[in-house]
């Protein structure tokens, strides 16, 4: 089948992927007043609960992820299934959730932590994106040489006055959720030890990164200045590429929605995930969204695309249906849950989402998959949501000399028995959680480098020995829990006593998780 004939299979099933002459989408106002609520007005029709059938307002922000319902050519496929869509940017993440319960809107776009930690009052019925890149926590090395992982930040940190370094990210967003994934994952990384500076966008973060007065040490951004950064000699110790499934997208509809229109959220979504389905076989018109939405140049548009990963119908199903979505609710809310965001992990989490919407877009995504698989296999698996690892695996020299990015909290103790390598019941438990948190990152760019450490008791050879197989236990143990990571032991002996503590002392006896990059 040729490209042509291809692209006339995705027309035929409702898939628009040209661009009009003028090179973008227009909306047709066959409703005059629809124009003043673009304005941020509210026309007769359109406030509260007063919108008529299949006229819908949606509450997000200017993130590119988002970009398909800021698009005039998206509202315009709508008008088949007879919806109207009126797109708004509300920052105010409570005020977004609110408004959904007051009737001032009747979906919105938010972040999966958002919406746990918001509770709104509506339930999730589509997946939006996943970022994997987009979104990153940078180093300032050009000002600190010497921070180049988070391990070196307790250097700084022990060395300066309290709070002597800031940490600057955009309050209320994926960058402040990345900030209490490190608080709660990472070791030597502590929100407490840093002056905290809240921006309104990732712009001005980088802006302040940039001026020595302010003794920024960690800058979190998004692209395109995460890539700007690196450029300039930063280190991207952790980004969402590093942790895939850290920052969601979702679409919340509100309760009163799902109740009095069912039938037109699943057309709603069936028309999204066709869109989007258009624009994985043709990235340009959504690039040139992104451009447009962000005033960015066509290179910067493209850095932010490739950051993003969006959802296929079938894909968003597959983790509504098969406990995905509801594995990730339980592991944000942990992480709101240690940084005090959130009072505990919702018992029920499969009740804050519904799967029946997405069952028509799904169908429609097989339909088109099982079309186009034979002649076209590599964009059959995409429509899947299926990206296969290309990444080369790494050897035992590639992880010891890979760069660190830290070390993970360990709760509870790697226990062993007495003199030698064999874990007690109450280490193999804490290694049972910790397989969970490992298994958070990405296997293609992080693996693991698990380092035993003894007390100086006996000789040091002895001591060596037993650290070694002490961590190979711990690989071995890990291994069969199933994680994905590449993994590699290393015994220390008592060569690494810990700081301020005596070298025979039992405190010394340890094992670090430490991630590397590998990519």
């Amino acid at each position: 089948m040729s490209k042509n004939n291809t692209f006339a299979i995705l027309a035929s099933l409702g898939l628009t992927v040209g661009l009009s002459a003028g090179g973008l989408w227009l909306l047709k106002l066959t409703a005059p007043d629809l124009l003043p609520s673009l304005f941020g007005q509210s026309p007769k029709g359109l406030s509260g609960t007063s919108r008529s059938t299949g006229t819908f307002k949606v509450l997000g922000d200017t993130f590119s992820g988002y970009s398909t319902f800021r698009s005039d050519g998206f509202k315009d496929t709508l008008n088949e299934p007879g919806i109207r869509l009126d797109y708004a940017d509300e920052f105010d993440q409570s005020k977004r959730a609110q408004a959904l319960g007051n009737g001032k809107a009747d979906f919105i776009v938010t972040t999966l932590d958002q919406f746990l930690k918001q509770k709104p009052k509506g339930k999730i019925v589509g997946l939006i994106d996943r970022t994997v890149g987009a979104d990153a926590v940078v180093l300032n090395t050009r000002q600190f040489p010497q921070l180049k992982s988070l391990l070196n930040l307790t250097e700084i940190v022990k060395a300066g006055k309290p709070k002597q370094y800031s940490i600057v990210f955009a309050g209320d967003t994926p960058s402040e959720y990345l900030a209490l994934v490190l608080d709660a994952k990472f070791e030597a990384f502590n929100l407490a030890d840093f002056r905290i500076i809240k921006v309104a966008d990732a712009s001005q973060a980088w802006q302040l990164m940039q001026d020595a007065q302010e003794n920024i040490a960690i800058a979190i951004l998004w692209e395109p200045f995460v890539s700007q950064a690196r450029k300039q000699g930063h280190t991207v110790v952790l980004s969402s590429q590093d942790a895939p499934n850290t920052i969601v997208d979702v679409l919340v509809a509100s309760d009163a929605v799902i109740q009095s229109q069912p039938e037109k959220i699943s057309a709603l979504l069936a028309t999204y995930y066709r869109r989007i389905e258009a624009n994985i076989s043709n990235a340009a018109p959504l690039q040139e969204q992104i451009a447009q939405d962000g005033d960015l140049s066509a290179t910067d548009a493209a850095t932010v695309l490739k950051g993003i990963n969006f959802f296929t119908a079938l894909e968003a199903q597959a983790w509504l249906k098969q406990g995905t979505l509801k594995q990730r609710m339980t592991s944000t809310a942990a992480v709101l849950v240690l940084s005090g965001k959130l009072p505990q992990v919702p018992n029920n989490p499969d009740q804050l989402y519904n799967a029946q919407f997405i069952t028509q877009a799904a169908e429609n995504s097989k339909a088109l998959v099982d079309i186009v698989r034979e002649d076209n296999p590599e964009l059959a698996k995409k429509l899947e949501g299926k990206t296969p690892s290309t990444i080369t695996q790494p050897s035992t020299a590639d992880i010891e000399s890979a760069p660190n990015i830290g070390n993970l909290k360990v709760r509870g103790e790697v226990k062993f028995a007495v003199g030698a390598a064999d874990l007690t019941s109450t280490g193999q438990q804490t290694l049972d959680k910790m397989s969970q948190e490992i298994a958070e990152f990405n296997p293609d760019t992080v693996a693991v480098r698990v380092i035993g450490h003894t007390s100086k008791t006996g000789s040091a050879s002895f001591n060596q020995a037993l650290s070694q197989q002490r961590a190979q236990a711990v690989v071995q143990y890990l291994k069969q829990l199933g994680i994905k990571q590449q993994i590699r032991a290393e015994g220390k002996g008592f060569s690494e006593p810990l700081p301020g503590i005596l070298p025979s002392d039992v405190q010394n006896q340890r094992t670090e998780i430490r991630l590397v990059r590998v990519s």
